[in-house]
């Protein structure tokens, strides 16, 4: 199983950026495909944004142009730059190691504790 580690959360205001990180140990980072998901008050855990082992990415259609889900097979680690950031993108955002079928992106049972993105309006 692997091992995730978010950080990279905060407070922005309306229009800025945050890079946030996700640092796996573990297996083999290299063979998983990466999601990024987010889980405001109140609502259920969505995708954000994934991509394969390969740089394949796909998103949430709430955050297509604005955020960049990234990865860096030597570091074990995955990114996710967002930019234009609204009060709608607050929430608790997650980094999970999964699998693709086809094209549609599974979360697997390895999650990382959350970071808090907080965006003021």
């Amino acid at each position: 199983q692997v091992q995730l580690v978010e950080s990279g959360g905060g407070l922005v205001q309306a229009g800025g950026s945050l890079r946030l990180s996700c640092a796996a140990s573990g297996r083999i980072f290299s063979i998983n495909a990466m999601g990024w998901y987010r889980q405001a008050s109140g609502k259920r855990r969505e995708l954000v944004a994934a991509v394969t082992p390969s740089g394949t990415t796909n998103y949430g259609e709430s955050v297509k142009g604005r955020f960049t889900i990234s990865r860096d097979n030597a570091k074990n680690t995955t990114y996710l730059q967002m930019d234009s950031l609204k009060p709608e993108d607050t929430a608790v955002y997650y980094c999970n190691a999964g699998y693709y079928r086809g094209s549609m992106y599974y979360a697997a049972n390895s999650w990382g504790q959350g970071t808090q993105v907080t965006v003021s309006s």
